[in-house]
């Protein structure tokens, strides 16, 4: 008897996790760059978030019209070895892109910062705090659920080869 194995579940909650770990990355990049008035561009750090796109797969599934009958007296147990289902699975493709915030920041009133204008004013990065934090929550969120999924793949996969 052949067994086909599908990991598709894995891989797919491995590139789950995979987007949320790169979305925790940017959000601790602005949070560190807050309050960063001057970047190598010599502009004010701007915000950076990202924009994750899939191409759905799809899942096609055939199996035979014939019914299955058991051997009671033999160890091959099924009559017609030939049968097989196949499964075919086109895996979702995503694509990740890093894209920056061109919003611009408040401009602050701190005439002794050395980024100041002539007026005193200093724009500062487009940066906030609270917003990130939220992104971060749901982001761990994401995160746990496609742990979730993971370990539940993997416990489904444990448990059929202990039938």
């Amino acid at each position: 008897m052949r067994v086909n194995l599908n990991f598709g579940g894995f891989k797919i909650s491995a590139g789950g996790m995979g987007v949320q770990r790169k979305k925790m990355d940017l959000i601790a990049e602005n949070i560190a760059n807050i309050d960063t008035t001057k970047t190598d561009k010599g502009i004010p750090y701007q915000r950076k978030y990202l924009r994750v796109t899939n191409d759905k797969g799809e899942i096609i599934t055939s199996a035979p019209n014939s019914t299955l009958a058991m051997r009671q007296s033999d160890g091959q147990h099924l009559i017609n070895p030939s049968f097989a289902s196949t499964i075919t699975v086109t895996e979702p493709k995503m694509e990740m892109k890093e894209l920056i915030d061109d919003k611009p920041g408040a401009m602050v009133y701190m005439p002794d910062h050395p980024d100041a204008s002539k007026d005193g004013y200093v724009s500062m990065p487009n940066v906030n705090v609270i917003t990130e934090m939220v992104d971060m929550i749901a982001a761990t969120r994401g995160y746990e659920a496609n742990v979730t999924a993971f370990n539940a793949s993997k416990d489904i996969a444990k448990n059929s080869l202990e039938i």
